[in-house]
């Protein structure tokens, strides 16, 4: 089995070979590509959309549609912060609060400008996820670029009880990043619900278990002692 390393170094390769990728690029990134637009309008006809009226999705650049979609149809939208660096971990678009367009605050410096900051605790319950991808494949693993955040974002919102067993999580890609091969998975990756492309849905059936929380043996003290959330976290573990 390839390591997850190597696949994203095909798939950022591949992409501007294949004259898909879109500024600003894909290497080091949650690729851009051709057809980003056209998923949000797939996306939008599945009962995934149709029943959530809270969202967290990622604030990469070829989710901007769907944050946008998401948005103009009056779903509140929450996106993390940049490696999770505040107090306050979360920015929440509320449609109905908002002082600039839909399409203003779809973007991250939009976002921060006309966002509002908030706690683990002040996030609303969420009804779907949608992560950025740098590979997957039809068995519902996904490889992202290699920081590791939205694991840890949906582990904080798990054990806050601000998602469940069925909050559903999707991404979106170009066809070219679905690759037919497996991917390794460990227990704190997350697994898909479906994959999104400009042609098409595809549901999955993963049989890949959901992270359950905060995996802390495995996190670098380095990563604990610069997120403010997980420090403030592991103190009330150690007082407990």
């Amino acid at each position: 089995m390839k390591t997850k390393d190597v696949i994203r170094g095909k798939i950022w390769k591949l992409l501007p070979q294949r004259r898909v990728a879109r500024f600003p690029g894909a290497e080091g990134r949650i690729p851009n590509f051709i057809g980003a637009e056209a998923c949000a309008q797939m996306l939008a006809e599945t009962s995934y959309w149709k029943k959530a009226r809270v969202l967290k999705v990622n604030p990469d650049s070829p989710q901007r549609a769907i944050r946008h979609k998401a948005l103009a149809t009056g779903k509140i939208v929450y996106m993390a912060v940049p490696r999770l660096h505040s107090d306050k971990p979360f920015i929440e678009l509320d449609p109905t609060k908002l002082k600039c367009s839909a399409y203003v605050a779809s973007s991250i410096k939009g976002a921060a400008q006309h966002g509002r900051p908030v706690s683990l605790d002040e996030v609303r319950k969420i009804d779907l996820i949608v992560c950025g991808s740098v590979a997957v494949n039809q068995a519902g693993a996904r490889v992202g670029k290699g920081g590791g955040y939205s694991d840890l974002e949906f582990a904080l919102l798990s054990e806050a009880k601000k998602i469940g067993p069925e909050t559903s999580i999707v991404t979106s890609v170009h066809p070219l990043q679905i690759v037919g091969e497996d991917i390794p998975m460990t227990e704190h990756d997350i697994p898909l619900s479906a994959i999104i492309t400009p042609e098409e849905v595809i549901e999955v059936r993963s049989s890949f278990s959901r992270p359950k929380g905060i995996y802390w043996k495995i996190l670098p003290k380095e990563k604990i002692a610069a997120i403010p959330v997980l420090q403030n976290r592991s103190r009330k573990i150690w007082a407990q």
